[in-house]
């Protein structure tokens, strides 16, 4: 492979991805790109639009090369033990259809922080989708940073590209096509981008058949005969292993009940849907469909590992680097345009919906956006009904240029966070911080699970308190050393992994308890 070549190829697929998603953000938002529309496309969107959208939005570009990664290594998530997480998944989004949703579109929200505010009240509410904020901005950046190192480290180095250049262009691409249309662009350029990564999956996995002279038939057989990579259940390990199938299941439930359930960012594109019933069908649709996305992805890192042990090939140290060093090093350029393809759809599908949620949030849970109109009081100035209707227009133009530099400023954000990674370069920190990030949605997940499961009134100026000390000290009883002392000694070899969370909502629960008060009283959202 030309090492010159290659290069133009990925300015040349990335030229395609911009011009193709501006001209389909230009046909969508024509004529509407006011804040209703872009916080939730009118609360017109088609199901089966939002189940397409949500499995590029649920796979970013570090699920694309981490899974097939993981298959051949020992360890955790070693061989097909990641199904275990993605049966947990489908638990998870069957509680988050039956008792999030509801509530959600009972009391009509745009944020899904709203709810924090009725329940408990304006700090509490200000706390959470604080939290949200900064997990999803570091998650967001971290994310795209990986996919332009890749970029960086197998394709524009030989150009002299700067990392800056590359991270602005993906960043700059991401503004420009949902900078209007919002949610509503985004149902219909993520089904495109969701079509893309899908596509390069497959075709990667019939070029690597190909180059070993075998069947699709015949690999798959390889594959799922060979315990080293197919074994799906570990229940022998006990509770010290990390891929014990119990463990697994319940952080993978765990997992998508926060990180879906409670962040807006994939809830949003939920609360598009035309009512409840067509939200519930998108979301166990959309379960059923990524349980296969996911068997595919495994299945590639089985032939991945297959491939490179028939050829003699060393695997990389890093589990990580294994689909783009087979896909770049020796399957040739198409497989290398087709990985790019795959990757840059996989992080594009999942950062612009990060980037609309950002801005909505922001707008709603801290500007106050859907609070304006309503404060303009006719019995302040002698509006009749023609200038209150002149006055609330003129409001929400002004909103929705205020969202227009919000849009703008988060994407900025975005920006410098990923430069400020790079300005690290050290992967061991960044993952810290990156795991840090997490941390935020066990409070989130005590928060909301206090408010559903006890009728106990808050004392509102305590609950911040208790959500910020609740993650701290949960890092600290995660960490392999705390005080010189090892925190998996304390339970027996335990060590939390995913369920971490649990412990971190828990704990956050028990916390909320003690400044709390008994209130007898059903709330309109438990109806």
């Amino acid at each position: 492979m030309s090492e010159l070549t290659l290069p133009y190829i990925i300015l040349g697929v990335i030229a395609a991805y911009f011009l193709i998603l501006t001209f389909i953000s230009n046909r969508v938002s024509k004529g509407s790109s006011d804040n209703d529309t872009f916080f939730l496309a009118n609360r017109k969107a088609p199901w089966y639009l939002v189940t397409v959208g949500l499995i590029g939005a649920s796979i970013s570009g570090v699920t694309f090369v981490s899974i097939p990664g993981k298959v051949g290594t020992t360890g955790f998530n070693q061989a097909f033990s990641y199904l275990q997480l993605v049966f947990g998944y489908v638990a998870g989004y069957a509680v988050i259809a039956l008792v999030l949703m509801p509530v959600y579109y009972r009391m009509n929200l745009v944020s899904i922080y709203g709810y924090l505010e009725e329940r408990f009240g304006f700090k509490t509410y200000k706390t959470g989708a604080a939290f949200f904020l900064i997990s999803r901005t570091i998650g967001t950046s971290f994310r795209m940073y990986l996919m332009v190192l890749i970029l960086q480290q197998f394709a524009l180095a030989p150009l002299n590209v700067p990392i800056a250049a590359t991270a602005f262009v993906c960043i700059f691409l991401v503004w420009l096509y949902t900078y209007k249309g919002g949610t509503k662009t985004i149902l219909y350029t993520d089904v495109l981008l969701t079509f893309f990564f899908l596509t390069a999956l497959v075709m990667t996995i019939f070029a690597i058949s190909n180059g070993l002279g075998k069947g699709i038939g015949e690999m798959v057989s390889l594959v799922w005969n060979d315990d080293k990579y197919s074994q799906i259940f570990f229940f022998s390990g006990g509770w010290s292993d990390p891929n014990n199938f119990f463990k697994q299941f319940l952080s993978g439930a765990l997992i998508t009940i926060t990180m879906t359930g409670l962040d807006q960012d994939l809830m949003q594109k939920n609360l598009a849907c035309k009512n409840i019933a067509e939200a519930q069908k998108n979301m166990f649709t959309f379960s059923g469909i990524l349980v296969i996305v996911n068997i595919l992805f495994l299945f590639l890192g089985g032939f991945l590992y297959v491939y490179a042990s028939h050829l003699g090939i060393t695997p990389p140290a890093k589990s990580d680097l294994m689909y783009p060093t087979i896909a770049f090093q020796h399957l040739g350029v198409m497989s290398a345009t087709v990985f790019v393809v795959g990757i840059v759809a996989s992080t594009f599908s999942s950062s612009d919906s990060a980037l609309t949620a950002l801005t909505t949030a922001f707008c709603i849970d801290f500007l106050d956006f859907n609070k304006k109109i309503d404060q303009i009081n006719p019995a302040d100035h002698e509006y009749n009904d023609e200038k209150m209707a002149i006055a609330q227009q003129q409001m929400r133009q002004d909103l929705t240029k205020t969202r227009l530099y919000v849009h703008s400023g988060m994407a900025g954000v975005l920006f410098l966070l990923m430069m400020l990674f790079a300005a690290i370069n050290n992967q061991s920190i960044i993952d810290q911080l990156f795991k840090a990030a997490g941390y935020t949605y066990g409070p989130l997940l005590g928060l909301y699970a206090f408010g559903f499961l006890t009728h106990r009134i808050l004392d509102d100026n305590k609950a911040p308190i208790v959500c910020i000390v609740a993650p701290i000290i949960s890092f600290l009883i995660d960490q392999p050393a705390t005080w010189g002392m090892n925190p998996a000694t304390w339970l027996g070899g335990f060590k939390f992994g995913f369920l971490i969370l649990l412990f971190n909502g828990l704990l956050t629960f028990a916390g909320l308890w003690l400044f709390s008060k008994e209130e007898n009283v059903e709330h309109q959202y438990d109806k």
